[in-house]
């Protein structure tokens, strides 16, 4: 197995194993794309090792933007700004995949930002600010604002869409146990509870794009703190997710972020993505730390996973790996 080795996520095809995850750039205005976020992008699609590149999360709904320079995907004026940085990531003969990863931040918004108190699965604290829990009613708008921002992300040109339920954010606070406290069919008493949010939102997209539009889910799969989600409950879920219909689960962490306190060796999500691996039929992608093809290489090989995320690495250098 290669690097180079070609991949099918649903009904796409990549050209190669390595991914570009999301980064902020923080490089947007007023949520629409930038001259200077599609220079960013194109750069890095012009190298060659890259099959799939997953631009930055992008919130649903102003209620859950997590910063100022967040890019929006939550209503149609932004299409035509997407359809341009698409349009510029696939170039001629679009050799590279896009998928758009969007996002609520929940109670890691702030009231600056989301015009309003941030919401939760349950009551607390983040920082400064408390956030309130969110209604039944106000759940089931989420699933349909979810669902619109997929149809955006097919309309703007993208070739698939990440649902973001990792690092602290509103759908890893319904996974997650140390925030979602809920007693009702969104709560805590079940790992299904806890993702009926998820299955919804799948649902939901998948009726607004069709079957051949790839949806991933970006799960942080473990909270590495006591009281937090499990790993082995990440491969549960994985499994339930799968059965909601997602094409690609992407590995990370959950309300630690995207890093495992303590640990920086290359791939440091490996032991959870190859536990998911073994129990899903669809696509792995592993993150974490990795800087060199050699290490790409490794975890690739030794059945980590199927597609290996290269983050910051590209971030500093474009043309990595090519040299």
């Amino acid at each position: 197995m290669d690097i180079r080795d070609s991949l099918e996520i649903g009904c796409i095809r990549l050209r190669s194993r390595i991914v570009m995850p999301p980064l902020a750039t923080e490089k947007s205005e007023n949520g629409h794309v930038t001259a200077e976020l599609c220079e960013h992008y194109a750069k890095r699609a012009e190298n060659s090792l890259i099959g799939l590149i997953i631009t930055e999360h992008m919130y649903v709904t102003p209620q859950g933007r997590a910063s100022r320079y967040q890019l929006s995907i939550a209503d149609d004026s932004v299409i035509e700004g997407l359809k341009r940085l698409t349009d510029t990531i696939h170039g001629e003969g679009n050799a590279i995949k896009v998928f758009a990863q969007i996002n609520h931040a929940g109670g890691k918004s702030t009231p600056e930002l989301a015009g309003e108190q941030p919401v939760s699965a349950s009551v607390y604290t983040y920082k400064d600010s408390m956030c309130r829990e969110l209604s039944i009613s106000e759940i089931h708008r989420i699933a349909e604002l979810f669902a619109a921002a997929a149809r955006r992300a097919r309309l703007s040109g993208y070739d698939g869409v990440e649902i973001h339920s990792a690092h602290g954010y509103l759908l890893d606070q319904f996974y997650s146990p140390l925030v979602n406290q809920r007693r009702d069919e969104y709560g805590a008493s079940s790992l299904t509870d806890r993702l009926r949010l998820h299955k919804e939102i799948i649902e939901a997209c998948s009726s607004k794009v069709g079957r051949d539009f790839p949806i991933a889910v970006r799960l942080g799969g473990c909270d590495y703190q006591d009281g937090g989600s499990k790993e082995e409950e990440a491969v549960e879920a994985s499994e339930l997710l799968c059965s909601y219909g997602v094409n690609l689960i992407d590995v990370s962490g959950g309300m630690n972020g995207y890093i495992i306190p303590g640990h920086d060796h290359p791939g440091y999500f490996r032991e959870m993505s190859a536990a998911i691996k073994k129990a899903v039929d669809v696509p792995v992608l592993t993150t974490g730390g990795i800087t060199t093809v050699e290490q790409a290489e490794e975890l690739l090989c030794s059945g980590c996973a199927d597609l290996i995320g290269v983050g910051r690495a590209l971030l500093k250098d474009p043309e990595w790996g090519l040299m």
